[in-house]
């Protein structure tokens, strides 16, 4: 049978991963004459999610490869051309096009806190807001989920979590989270593609239907143990969980490296997995645990004997929240700020400084941004942007996603303890907003 690409399955251009009206707007610019105006935009969240104390940011090394890609094939150009979203000067300025400004940003890695000025973008009008979709589109995704893996990894408490959720949510987006729950703590994901792409461990085994293949349980994991040898880890809730175990350890040995147990009351099922192994003497055989867990799920969990968690759905959805809430706002015109004063969406004018705060101790007492200026300086400031594009080109030499992982680790130690509580607050640190 001959391979078929289906309508709208190509590969997606870069530029064409927006909304319709940015390119209006840049149209209307242009034959205006606005189009070249400097401008200044930010990116920042006016609330956190609900329940959540504090924000991840992730998303910053893939936008750095988006932007490289941003550029507009000629077949991108007569798409807009023929389909009457552009008129023939803009398709023309659009060939041309590159983005020549400059972008400051947080390190991924960094929490954030309402009112963080997390990306700041400048230049013209029309190079800027082309890429508002796009950036909204990587850093509400990642920093969603990495703030719901964040919560994930506190609540296991140094117990390892591996990542799971490609087939609860989009090819592309599996990726993606594989990358920001690993930024966030996670030990290792199943997702191949994320590991070839950012050099995440990568782990699995079986599936129940593995299981189901072979005319019985034993037989099936002598099967596993004679490809993968006893350092490996059994499926044992097919049919019966105890006689899971037993035909598990009779066929690998006490030296089996671990159990896997997808389903039932898992905090039971632990308890009673646990005394069965130690029984046939395997006091090493960890305990895998998995099965629809988020952070509440994995907390309930803490007395259990698990080794092991687990995650899928909650991690791919951000766990309940699956947007950052973030922003694209205009705020500066050729030197002037500008303020939307909409009803519950009002922002402040100017560009943003922001530094965070931190005691003598080290613990963060505020983040305080001040507009059109510097924050006074004071023992234990801590600057949070950095550059990232001037004129264009990348200039920042980027975090590795250990070294991100680490000032994560680094912040969440940082944050007063009640920020890491799961239950609803306020955002852990406050942002003060300083003219």
């Amino acid at each position: 049978m001959r391979d078929a690409v289906p309508a709208g399955r190509a590969t997606t251009s870069v530029p064409l991963l927006t909304d319709h009206y940015e390119y209006t707007m840049v149209s209307a610019a242009l034959a205006d004459g606005t189009a070249e105006r400097p401008c200044v935009f930010e990116v920042f969240a006016r609330r956190l999610p609900n329940g959540r104390r504090y924000g991840v940011v992730a998303g910053i090394g893939r936008l750095v490869e988006r932007l490289a890609g941003f550029r507009f094939a000629e077949e991108d150009v007569d798409f807009l051309r023929g389909n009457g979203v552009v008129d023939a000067d803009t398709a023309e300025w659009l060939r041309r096009y590159r983005f020549s400004g400059d972008i400051d940003c947080y390190a991924e890695g960094d929490l954030f806190f309402p009112g963080s000025p997390i990306l700041t973008v400048s230049g013209s009008f029309a190079e800027c807001v082309l890429l508002e979709t796009v950036i909204l589109s990587i850093l509400n995704h990642d920093c969603a989920i990495a703030a719901g893996a964040a919560r994930m990894v506190t609540a296991a408490r140094g117990r390892p979590i591996i990542e799971m959720g490609s087939r609860r949510t989009h090819e592309d987006a599996a990726v993606a989270a594989a990358r920001a729950a690993y930024l966030a703590g996670f030990a290792s994901t199943s997702n191949l593609a994320a590991g070839r792409a950012y050099g995440i461990p990568t782990g699995g085994t079986s599936a129940h239907a593995f299981t189901l293949l072979h005319s019985d349980e034993p037989a099936a994991f002598a099967s596993q143990v004679a490809m993968l040898g006893t350092d490996t880890t059994l499926l044992v809730d097919t049919y019966d969980i105890s006689q899971g175990i037993r035909n598990a350890i009779a066929v690998a040995g006490p030296g089996l490296r671990a159990i896997r147990i997808d389903s039932g009351d898992l905090d039971v099922m632990a308890q009673q997995s646990r005394e069965l192994l130690n029984s046939l003497g395997a006091t090493d055989t960890a305990i895998v645990v998995s099965g629809d867990l988020d952070e509440y799920a994995i907390a309930a969990l803490a007395a259990a004997p698990v080794d092991v968690y687990g995650a899928g759905t909650a991690v791919v959805t951000g766990s309940g929240a699956p947007t950052a809430n973030l922003v694209y706002k205009l705020v500066e015109v050729a030197g002037r700020p500008v303020v939307k004063r909409s009803e519950h969406k009002r922002t402040v004018g100017g560009r943003k400084t922001a530094v965070r705060r931190h005691k003598p101790t080290g613990t963060v007492v505020e983040e305080v941004v001040v507009s059109q200026g510097r924050p006074e300086s004071m023992p234990g400031d801590r600057e949070l942007q950095r550059p990232l594009v001037r004129g264009g080109e990348i200039v920042a030499d980027l975090p590795s996603l250990t070294e991100s992982r680490d000032l994560l680790r680094q912040g969440l130690i940082a944050i007063p303890w009640e920020g890491l509580k799961l239950s609803p607050g306020d955002p852990t640190v406050p942002v003060v907003m300083l003219p």
